[in-house]
């Protein structure tokens, strides 16, 4: 039995025999019975989910003998010759054929004659996204305004391809996929129809490889079905759609737990010798994953929610107490990122056994907390609120807040010998503006109400140059309207009133080269005269960075704990250390 007889067979004649689409049906099954037509509708949707189909029910329920009625009745001359294609007045057309303006020219010449055999003239456009620009732009004010009797009804998969124009005239609605219970039904109707004997595990699988998809499921019970078994297999489907089954995913998760990734290609060069189905075999594996972490976390309680057979849920139970928690939920993590780039790669074999390979590794791979640990120790102590570098020390919120500042590109070795090049010589990990900047937007530098360089409380807003607090500077660089480099610039300089000089004193010679720029003073001034009605000169301290020659940057460097750590637990060794300054 080919597929193309089940779709034609089995197409839904009825509102009541569409699987799905709830919603949608009740809103047109109540516009056919009070016979309150849209002027023009547009379903969208993905492939297989019934948007022709509806249109077809709902000119049928149009144009019934015994209309006005929810259902049309499928044994009148109009509802068969509709079912057939050749009504009159139900016009389909091919979106992708008749896409110029000539034929849409042509079909609102046929829209003025009035319907001739039943109460609608009924246009149903297909793919109705292929039209150009100009075809819809002669349709607007047919759309808006069609002749009595007259409705459009166009369907598409891409409906951001059309103009906002036409969208607005019509009557939108969303097609949803359809879930995995909702295809599981429709496809127990088909075979009890058809007196075939199944396994329940089968149809799941089907429909679940349908992936939302009416057309696409029955498509694949086709192919099945021409095996000319007696009975729907589990084993005769998954062979002959190259799916891998339960077995091979226990065997893939023992090979994980393992850490074995000798066995983790042999059962992989297995599934591709017969023909697997590597986009399927992710989506399965990323189920797999959420079902373990939910099992894991919730145990018995959640085997309703995990939805497989109950054997299938109970051995995916046993196997999920081999895992941690976390460790599970970065393996799930890992498939649903590694999906797209397995399947676009010039070599997705390759590509996908790296990946298994990685999440087998996953338990020997560095613990990033471990090394942000070691960061943060090896870190040499500074005054609080001054710098090695004589400015102030920005201010972390929280240990997340260290976390991201220091270590939130750790993973490389090329990192970890930069992280150790400047902590060896100025202690402080903030080296580069625009890193600055991206901790600075995600809450990184509160800021404190006591200045540290006049070491008393002062207010932010002041009479006279007397009160200056350079905290005050700060806090209005950052709720004001200034460039989003300015406010890690000053976090990287204190600032000191001597007179009616500024004297700003920067912790590198970076930070004094940027304060020197007229741009920037310019801001600056104008911060402080909207804080306290004056302008200062404003003077630029230089630090006095004492320079180490390359050899004793060489042998700090050798010497930096995060360098031993990766040398220790990883393997790895420095090949070279770039320009050290």
């Amino acid at each position: 039995m080919s597929h193309v007889a089940l779709t034609a067979k089995y197409r839904p004649q009825t509102f009541a025999q569409m699987a799905g689409q709830e919603s949608i049906k009740a809103i047109l099954s109540r516009a056919a019975l009070e016979r309150k037509v849209a002027p023009a509708y547009l379903f969208s949707g993905t492939r297989g989910v019934g948007k022709t189909t509806l249109a077809r029910v709902f000119a049928k329920a149009l144009n019934c003998r015994r209309a006005p009625a929810q259902e049309p009745c499928n044994q009148c001359d109009q509802c068969r010759a509709i079912t057939l294609g050749s009504a009159v007045d139900v016009v389909e057309i091919d979106g992708a054929s008749n896409r110029g303006i000539d034929d849409v020219r042509r079909l609102k010449e046929v829209v003025g004659y009035a319907p001739m055999e039943g109460a609608y003239k009924i246009f149903i456009i297909d793919e109705a996204h292929m039209l150009s620009r100009e075809a819809f732009n002669a349709l607007l004010k047919t759309l808006e305004e069609p002749p009595a009797g007259v409705t459009f009804i166009m369907a598409t998969t891409e409906p951001h391809k059309f103009p906002a124009t036409i969208v607005s005239r019509c009557q939108h609605y969303v097609f949803k996929p359809l879930s995995e219970n909702a295809l599981t039904e429709h496809l127990r109707n088909i075979l009890a129809r058809e007196g075939i004997e199944y396994e329940e595990s089968a149809l799941r699988l089907i429909a679940r490889r349908g992936a939302g998809s009416a057309r696409d499921a029955m498509s694949i019970l086709g192919q099945v079905l021409a095996l000319g078994d007696d009975k729907l297999f589990e084993d005769s489907a998954r062979k002959l759609l190259g799916l891998v089954g339960q077995e091979g995913f226990m065997r893939m998760l023992a090979a994980f737990r393992d850490g074995d990734s000798l066995t983790v290609s042999v059962i992989l060069q297995e599934m591709l010798a017969q023909g697997l189905d590597m986009g399927f075999f992710l989506r399965e594996l990323a189920s797999l994953w959420r079902n373990l972490f939910l099992l894991r976390q919730s145990g018995e309680a959640a085997l309703s929610v995990v939805e497989l057979p109950e054997q299938e849920a109970k051995n995916c139970l046993k196997a999920a107490q081999d895992f941690s928690l976390q460790h599970i939920h970065a393996c799930w993590q890992m498939t649903l990122e590694g999906q797209r780039r397995v399947l676009d790669c010039l070599e997705p074999a390759l590509a996908l056994e790296l990946l298994l390979l990685n999440i087998a590794m996953l338990p020997r791979l560095l613990s990033l907390e471990h090394l942000s640990a070691l960061g943060r120790k090896s870190a040499p102590p500074a005054p609080a609120g001054i710098n090695s570098g004589g400015g102030p020390v920005p201010q972390k919120a929280g240990a997340a807040g260290e976390e991201k500042g220091r270590m939130g590109k750790a993973g490389s070795s090329s990192f970890l010998a930069q992280e150790a090049a400047a902590s060896a010589e100025t202690g402080e990990t903030f080296a580069q503006e625009d890193r600055l900047a991206d901790e600075n937007r995600d809450g990184l530098f509160p800021f404190r109400e006591n200045a540290s360089s006049a070491g008393e409380e002062k207010a932010f807003v002041t009479e006279g140059m007397d009160g200056f607090c350079w905290e005050a500077v700060r806090k209005a660089c950052a709720e004001g309207e200034t460039p989003s480099w300015l406010l890690p610039l000053l976090c990287r300089a204190q600032g000191q009133i001597r007179g009616e000089k500024l004297l700003l004193v920067a912790q590198d010679e970076f930070t004094a080269e940027r304060l020197c720029d007229p741009e920037t003073q310019g801001f600056i001034q104008s911060l402080i005269k909207t804080l306290y009605g004056a302008v200062p000169l404003l003077i630029i301290e230089k630090p006095n960075i004492v320079r180490k020659s390359r050899e004793e940057l060489k042998a700090e460097l050798m010497q930096h704990p995060l360098i031993q750590e990766a040398q220790n637990y990883l393997g790895a060794f420095v090949i070279d250390f770039g320009q050290l300054h």
